[in-house]
């Protein structure tokens, strides 16, 4: 099952405090929970909110997903930091990075594509050519290889030389 880290109502009517639980998604608001992360209460004119930082960070870790308002608590209360000017770059070159690396990927299995389909044609034009060369040496088809006899003299007849 998600577990969720959620507020869970406490107090009287008219006014409640909150304890921030980690509970499964199918439990009631105010039912079963897991662990208790830390209490918020509104109604004092500056709010209290106390959060187990490195609890709550485990819990997220191990797959919990805060609900919006419980999120935007942890920012109030220093869980996310935000990221500073230097991390953003990093995080910004490493993304570029990332997308040039992709195309020159590309890029270099379009040009092993082309030098492969490339090769293919020439080992085929070697071979249409080795194969052309073979039949003018043989003389081609064995009833090709009769004319060539034909024009050597016969065995019993004697070449006559004019005399003179």
């Amino acid at each position: 099952m998600a577990l969720k880290i959620r507020l869970r109502r406490m107090g009287r009517k008219k006014a409640p405090h909150y304890r921030i639980v980690v509970a499964e998604s199918s439990m009631p608001r105010d039912g079963r929970f897991v662990a208790n992360v830390g209490h918020y209460n509104p109604t004092p004119n500056p709010a209290t909110l106390v959060v187990n930082r490195d609890l709550a960070l485990s819990w997220i870790a191990k797959g919990a997903t805060p609900t919006d308002t419980v999120q935007s608590l942890f920012k109030k209360a220093g869980v996310y930091r935000e990221p500073t000017v230097a991390e953003g770059a990093v995080a910004a070159v490493s993304g570029a990075a990332s997308k040039a690396a992709d195309a020159v990927k590309g890029a270099a299995a379009a040009v092993a594509e082309t030098a492969t389909n490339a090769a293919s044609t020439v080992v085929e034009a070697v071979r249409d050519a080795a194969e052309a060369v073979a039949e003018r040496v043989t003389g081609g088809d064995e009833g090709e290889a009769a004319p060539a006899e034909a024009a050597a003299p016969a065995e019993g007849e004697a070449e006559t030389e004019p005399q003179g």
